[in-house]
């Protein structure tokens, strides 16, 4: 039974004997099988249509590469709605953002981070400030790190140290290491919040996610609880329409997320959780434009001028904004620039809208920043060649200078009104002030002021008395 060979030389028989698979009928009838999907299960059928998926979009960058040669792609199209791509892609947000959020400090974690920095630093015998060193900044990383966790040890960090001034013996104040902490998180939180709200996760949220967004902080802002549901959409649309004023400067209708988390809006807009609505001024409520008070003000404000209540103004109802004192050729050219014409065409049919009128009042109230003289410059620019000359800002003062007139005032000559402007933006190019040149002069509001608005010209030409009126309750 067992003699004739060895246990090596009868495997190797065996080995010879077993043909090869490919001569196997039943070999090739089980991978036609396999192949066809037919009496799979969902899991391997799933399996087997994503290997598909994943080589026809493998073969299409590879024929797209092939046919572009050197040049390089620039657009991406975006996963059509209910796709496994698009689900995939949401899922990744979602699992990214939640992982982050879960890194953050809660309001626990800082009010116990804040009792470790009281606990284990040292009073300036000078100032009285509670400060730390080195030593002290690292056992505090610590002692944190026990009761917190790991997750706020990147706080600590040497290259964060360094950020803070130091006294002569290298010691920090702890408050504003702390509300560095603070606004960290907070500007973390805000990103994450307004990443969920980004639908296609392309880093910019439009006119609709901005106003969800602002939606949600409503009940933790404290200014702001006690608003009334009728007017919590009108307020968003308000609210929202600054962030795309300066985060928005070509008006595509996005805002890009890191220049709004960057921007003094999103400052402002938080300056009504930090502080009681009982501490605020109504002269500060009206300054903040996201307060009620300045929303209220602003909606008032254009049903007043809709005479017609139509929802929209005509040339004629803008006239009467601010008194009459705006002048007719700056409301010509501000429909011409920034109002866009009705659906019927002609010139009758050009009115303004509310989100039109926003921005206008946002462009005169914020005159002296980059994106309001932008505004105004396009309307100021008659030609619209980039730049102004001395006869436009004759044609431009000549309205104001018959408003001044009229109003009862003195004589004016405008060619002695046109030197002073050139003295006060002293352009590069003396023959010629462009919207650069209203920039670095640091006068360029008033500038604009002075050409379109009576009042803003009496409030330069009596600007000494306007400001001895102001020193003289501060010296009672």
């Amino acid at each position: 039974m067992y003699s004739g060979s060895s246990d090596g030389e009868s495997h190797e028989a065996t080995q010879r004997k077993i043909p090869p698979a490919s001569s196997m009928p039943w070999a090739r009838n089980l991978r036609r099988f396999i192949g066809s999907g037919t009496g799979l299960g969902s899991e391997a059928l799933m399996e087997l249509e994503t290997k598909r998926i994943l080589l026809d979009i493998f073969k299409e960058k590879q024929q797209k590469s092939a046919e572009a040669g050197t040049i390089p792609s620039f657009y991406k199209k975006k996963p059509e709605e209910g796709s496994i791509s698009h689900r995939v892609q949401r899922l990744a947000k979602y699992r990214f953002l939640k992982k982050q959020s879960d890194l953050l400090l809660n309001a626990d974690d800082l009010d116990a981070m804040w009792v470790c920095l009281r606990e284990n630093c040292v009073i300036d015998d000078a100032t009285g400030a509670e400060k730390m060193n080195y030593e002290d900044f690292c056992h505090i990383a610590s002692v944190c790190t026990e009761q917190i966790g790991p997750k706020c040890r990147r706080f600590f960090s040497p290259s964060n140290f360094m950020k803070f001034e130091k006294d002569e013996s290298g010691r920090i104040a702890i408050l504003p290491f702390y509300l560095y902490v603070m606004r960290t998180v907070s500007l973390t939180q805000a990103r994450i919040d307004m990443s969920e709200l980004d639908e296609d996760s392309d880093g910019f949220l439009q006119s609709h996610e901005m106003e969800a967004y602002i939606r949600g902080l409503i009940p933790n802002l404290a200014q702001l609880r006690d608003m009334p549901s009728a007017f919590v959409q009108m307020y968003c649309r308000i609210a929202a329409q600054k962030f795309f004023f300066f985060c928005d400067p070509h008006r595509r209708g996005k805002a890009c997320i890191k220049k709004v988390l960057l921007s003094n809006c999103l400052q402002e807009l938080m300056e009504l959780h930090q502080e009681s609505e009982e501490e605020v001024t109504d002269t500060e409520q009206a300054e903040n434009w996201f307060s009620l008070t300045s929303a209220q003000r602003i909606c008032d404000m254009f049903l007043a001028l809709d005479k017609d209540m139509n929802g929209t103004l005509s040339k004629q109802e803008l006239r009467e904004y601010a008194d009459g004192t705006l002048t007719e050729i700056f409301i010509e050219r501000v429909f011409d620039e920034h109002v866009r014409r009705g659906k019927s065409g002609g010139g009758s049919a050009r009115e303004m809208d509310f989100e039109s009128f926003l921005d206008f009042v946002l462009a005169l109230e914020n005159k002296d920043t980059p994106e309001g003289l932008t505004y105004l410059f396009r309307c100021l620019d008659l030609q619209g060649r980039g730049y102004l000359t001395t006869a436009d800002i004759h044609s431009l003062f000549r309205d104001v200078h018959q408003k001044w007139i009229e109003g009862g005032n003195y004589e004016l000559c405008i060619e002695d009104v046109r030197d002073e402007i050139w003295d006060m933006v002293k352009p590069a190019d003396p023959l010629r002030i462009t919207s650069a040149d209203l920039l670095s002069c640091k006068q360029g509001g008033t500038v604009a002021s002075m050409l379109i608005d009576v009042r803003g010209f009496w409030a330069h030409d009596n600007r000494e008395n306007l400001l001895q009126e102001e020193e003289e309750p501060e010296e009672e």
